[in-house]
This record gives C-alpha cells, structure tokens and sequence, in this order.
C-alpha cells in the first residue's frame, strides 16, 4: 500500500504562481511513475503532468505546457508541482497519483493507470 498527502493548494490571483508537493509513504520502492491530474466543478478529472522514477522524463498536457513544471525528490519521496502564470481555468482540485511501471512503458495519462491517490488539495485562481 501506499499513501499519498497533498499539499500547498489555496487562492491566488490570475498571473501568480503556487506549488504543489505530495509525499509517498509506505511501499514507495514501487511507484515508477507520479502524476498530477485536476478536476474542475462539473467536470471530468484531466491528467495534467507526469514524471519518471528518474526525473529525466516529463510530460505535459498541452494547455499548461511553458506554465508548470513537474519535479521529483526520490529521497524525500515527494513530488512537485510548479504552477506559474496561473489562469482562472486552472481552478480545481488537484490529485497526487502513483502507479508502477517500467523504463520503456513509464508514462500514463489516464487515471484507471493510477494505483494510488491523495485526497485532492483545492487550487481556486480568481480573475
């Protein structure tokens, strides 16, 4: 099993930035792969970016490419979120996702490919 804890959600103008952390507890040897997805009121939940076990890959919805970036530390088992140039259609709450993986078959976009969750941390970005 493993646990999720997000953290670092809250309100803040168009234009400003917040990050987001979510740290790993338990059977952290394996995750491979971590993510971050949203969902906004009324909608479905969207991938927003992922990251490999080593850091070396990333991947990026398209409507926050240039704005967010996606980082991990593997010691402190926490993950990152860097959320610049943020809009209004960026409010929702933001999840923390785990799965297992390999090198060759790291990257996953659909949440059913994610094992574990966090409990959601609420990003509110007003015009």
């Amino acid at each position: 099993q493993v646990d999720l804890v997000e953290s670092g959600g809250g309100s803040v103008q168009a234009g400003g930035s917040l990050r987001l952390s979510c740290t790993a507890s338990g059977r952290t040897f394996s995750i491979y792969t971590m993510a971050w997805f949203r969902q906004a009121a009324g909608k479905e939940r969207e991938f927003v970016a992922a990251i490999r076990r080593d850091g070396d890959s990333t991947y990026y919805t398209d409507s926050v490419k240039g704005r967010f970036t996606i980082s991990r530390e593997n010691a402190q088992n926490t993950v990152y979120l860097q959320m610049n140039i943020l809009k209004p259609e960026d409010t929702a709450v933001y999840y923390c996702a785990a799965a297992p993986g390999i090198f060759r078959d790291w990257l996953k976009v659909k949440d059913g490919e994610y094992n574990y969750w966090g409990q959601g941390t609420q990003v509110t970005v007003s015009s």
